[in-house]
């Protein structure tokens, strides 16, 4: 173990800027990597605000941030795809390899996952990480650190868009313009869709998303959004719907959205459980589908930004330094409609 100072969640409402004991040794199959930037997750401020997401609960301290960009450098034996003075971002689940989730190649659902700034497992705002290599991916040299940061939550993009199936062509429908809402909304458009209708009760989170070509936003407190989904495809409903706010609203008329054979995508979690019409689903014979973090999308997720079809950086609203890291926090807890991400810079 080495002391190293991190942002450490002491407990719900407190956070410190403080040395920490953690592990930092090299093993086989392993990389050291110099954190440069960390987003700010809505998960992460969570656990700030109400100490615990569902069963995981903080009963001890923790170092928060699990969006991370760094440059490797140390590398463990055995390691042969990275170097030292690579640039990589890195994928925060950690599967047991052998279980039987990770075998049928569902290993973001492995029961055994270990997933940075999950209690009780330590995140990455903190100087320097070690972290398995097979879980680390280079950057191309034009895609910067922010960018890179970025890739884990539009990796959620990815598997939501995977889980659509869709066709080219489509036209669907995302409900929630955070910033997973969003990211959602261009997975999509980059997987085939013609148009993304984006629905939101805040007026500058859809006009950030409606800078996008393809994007079509809904401010849901000027129209009814069955009713704009209607107008829009002609009374047939959208092909896709992915609900991404969360709220248990959304579910009271969500089977109106979609056209017959349509899918719906279960991005946003609601705190408690939800009524679901299971009869409006029947009718029109929907198909529903969930997503849990990701698989297999990082290599996807760097290629689109890479190739330029995928620009995140309209997205970052603000970036503070390591010191001003609990700053970055409080600013997140206020959620102003006009930021969408904010980015820590942990060097330098």
């Amino acid at each position: 173990m080495t002391k190293v100072r991190a942002l450490v969640l002491e407990r719900q409402h407190e956070l410190a800027l403080r040395d920490i004991d953690l592990p930092l040794e090299t093993g086989p199959g392993t990389v050291k990597i110099a954190i440069h930037t960390v987003g700010v997750c809505g998960s992460d401020v969570h656990y700030y605000t109400h100490g615990r997401i569902g069963p995981f609960v903080v009963n001890a301290p923790m170092v928060l941030g699990h969006e991370a960009a760094g440059t490797v450098t140390e590398v463990g034996a055995g390691v042969t795809h990275l170097k030292v003075g690579d640039r990589v971002c890195m994928e925060p689940g950690i599967p047991d390899a052998n279980s039987r989730a990770s075998r049928l190649g569902m290993y973001n659902v492995d029961p055994a996952v270990s997933f940075w700034a999950t209690p009780p497992v330590h995140g990455v705002l903190t100087p320097e990480v070690v972290h398995p290599a097979n879980y680390t991916f280079k950057l191309p040299d034009h895609v910067s650190f922010a960018e890179g940061a970025m890739v884990e939550p539009f990796a959620v993009g990815m598997q939501a868009a995977s889980k659509a199936r869709i066709a080219p062509g489509d036209t669907a429908v995302v409900l929630g313009a955070g910033p997973i809402g969003t990211m959602v909304a261009l997975a999509a458009l980059a997987g085939g869709c013609a148009r993304v209708i984006v629905a939101d009760l805040a007026r500058p989170k859809l006009d950030i998303a409606a800078q996008y070509q393809g994007i079509i936003p809904v401010n849901i407190r000027e129209k009814n959004v069955v009713e704009a989904v209607a107008g829009l495809t002609d009374g047939w409903g959208a092909d896709v719907v992915f609900e991404c706010s969360g709220s248990p609203h959304a579910w009271k008329t969500i089977m109106d959205l979609p056209r017959p054979g349509g899918a719906i995508v279960v991005v946003g979690l609601p705190v408690e459980p939800v009524a679901v019409d299971i009869a409006g689903a029947s009718v029109k014979e929907l198909r529903i589908e969930n997503v849990f973090r990701y698989a297999h999308q990082y290599d996807r997720a760097i290629a689109l930004i890479a190739s330029g079809k995928v620009d995140l950086k309209p997205l970052i609203s603000e970036t503070f330094t390591f010191e001003d890291a609990k700053a970055a926090f409080d600013r997140a807890v206020e959620s102003r409609p006009t930021d969408v991400k904010l980015q820590i810079k942990v060097a330098g």
